[in-house]
């Protein structure tokens, strides 16, 4: 029987108990760190299929930590479970590399639904892969993979998803509002360069080594995916 595999990054201890006791009742199988330091040491020693992630952590925070497991993994799902609930703390989160923010206090309904929603994208298998490309770029949906002139390039979920955004609105010009709802769920607010980072982010690794590039920008407008410049 296929067992999942949760890691809780908590320094209350109470509240880490707690947690930990309601995921196991629910099915999976959890472990808990009260650190950051041993969060890190836990996620290159086993393999977790979804982490749970406070930001304010003794030795080394939430941020920090979510950086680090990146490095290791880009594609296992993190969410950032805290009081801190601006948008700022939320854009720093997401630039981190967290996919979900929930905030305390919480509905342990509401968390248990979101991670059976990243799980359920992590292992569904569907016979027919859905793809998407452009040029000889090419994204499978269900397998969450991607290449380029068949060099597999390695994506995270939020530049992953910013990129499945591109490929389903080819050829049209996408405003900052349209991106950061669409790709973070966020309303948005003048200022923050999180797109820019990210579409950064894919053009060192889709664009920078080959030809056509495919990721445009018109400046005082927004972005665009095309084989050429509108």
């Amino acid at each position: 029987m296929f067992e999942t595999y949760i890691l809780i990054v908590e320094d209350e201890l109470r509240l880490a108990e707690i947690l930990q006791k309601q995921l196991q009742e629910s099915g999976f199988k959890a472990d808990v760190a009260n650190d950051g330091y041993v969060g890190k040491r836990m996620i290159e020693n086993s393999d977790y299929d979804l982490v749970v992630l406070d930001i304010n952590l003794p030795l080394m925070n939430g941020y920090e930590l979510c950086k680090e497991i990146r490095k290791k993994n880009s594609k296992i799902p993190i969410i950032m479970l805290t009081a801190l609930g601006t948008s700022e703390n939320k854009l720093i989160g997401f630039e981190a590399g967290a996919d979900d923010y929930v905030l305390k206090p919480f509905d342990f309904r509401e968390l248990l639904a979101r991670i059976n929603v990243f799980l359920k994208r992590k292992n569904i298998t569907i016979p027919e892969s859905q793809k998407l490309g452009i040029a000889d770029f090419e994204m499978d949906l269900d397998r969450k993979t991607a290449t380029r002139a068949g060099k597999k390039i390695d994506l995270t979920s939020k530049e992953f998803a910013l990129m499945e955004t591109f490929l389903l609105n080819k050829n049209k010009l996408l405003s900052r509002e349209f991106i950061i709802e669409k790709v973070w769920d966020l309303d948005f607010e003048t200022g923050t360069n999180i797109i820019d980072v990210y579409v950064n982010y894919l053009r060192k690794k889709i664009d920078k080594d080959f030809e056509p590039k495919i990721i445009h920008t018109k400046f005082g407008f927004g972005f665009y995916c095309s084989e050429k410049e509108l």
